[in-house]
């Protein structure tokens, strides 16, 4: 392979402690990711060895207030400041905050033209940001359908169009392939489409956000694509295990050797 496989520590080994989960992860080959830092001991997680891919880049904010796109920018320069510890290099973004369940803390159900011209304003001062840090910000695709209703800007498709407004080689795409079976599908054409500007891409399986091998995603034809698109990113399963999370990771490497 040319790329990367990492595992998300907040949805696999859900039962030890997260220092815990953190090192059997890496003990099987993997990067780490994680989301929310400012619940976690970033120290500690340091020390396990561990080499951690992404991270949650904010806290609070969204992109087309103007309340919002301040205390975005506040908490994602504290988040550039953490993300140090852990040595993370990416450091993901949503079109607004989330909270309990994965719900938006404010839900917008529709954007104008207003709404996007904010928003490319907001991600540029975020990509700006990042460079003074050496970091880049990932803006994932969500969907409305099942998991994340009223998050703006939630389609791969829209998220494809911010990035490119933008501009920026420290914004980028986190291309989650779950989420865009969900609100999109045609998922080979679109890591194509999307290639040029990806930070890194997530997977899960529909339905369930189980690992790979799990419901009706065929990843091996996704594997193939990125070999012959010569991706040398990172592919994270941010995923829970139906079963064993060894196996889990087991199933998840092999749908993506190729």
């Amino acid at each position: 392979m040319t790329y990367n496989l990492a595992a998300c520590a907040e949805m696999i080994f859900q039962d030890l402690p997260f220092v815990d989960r953190v090192k059997e992860i890496s003990a099987a080959g993997f990067l780490v990711e994680i989301w929310d830092w400012s619940n976690k001991d970033l120290p500690a997680l340091a020390a396990t060895g561990a080499t951690f891919s992404s991270m949650t880049g904010y806290l609070e904010g969204d992109l087309i207030t103007e309340d919002g796109a301040s205390r975005l920018l506040e908490t994602a320069a504290l988040s550039l400041e953490q993300a140090k510890v852990i040595d993370s290099p990416r450091l993901n973004l949503h079109g607004t905050g989330l909270g309990e369940g994965g719900l938006p803390v404010k839900p917008t159900y529709s954007v104008i033209d207003a709404d996007w011209v904010k928003a490319v304003d907001t991600l540029t001062r975020m990509a700006d940001l990042a460079a003074k840090h050496n970091r880049v910000f990932t803006l994932e695709n969500l969907n409305n359908a099942v998991d994340h209703p009223g998050v703006p800007f939630a389609k791969a498709a829209d998220t494809l169009e911010l990035v490119q407004r933008v501009d920026h080689p420290n914004l980028r795409l986190n291309l989650d392939l779950y989420h865009a079976q969900i609100g999109e599908g045609n998922l080979t054409e679109l890591v194509a489409k999307c290639f040029d500007w990806i930070g890194e891409i997530q997977v899960a399986d529909v339905p369930g956000r189980a690992q790979p091998g799990s419901g009706e995603i065929f990843y091996p034809r996704i594997a193939k694509e990125l070999k012959h698109l010569n991706y040398r990113g990172v592919v994270a399963m941010e995923a829970f295990a139906t079963g064993n999370s060894h196996e889990a990771l087991t199933e998840f490497r092999n749908a993506f050797t190729v």
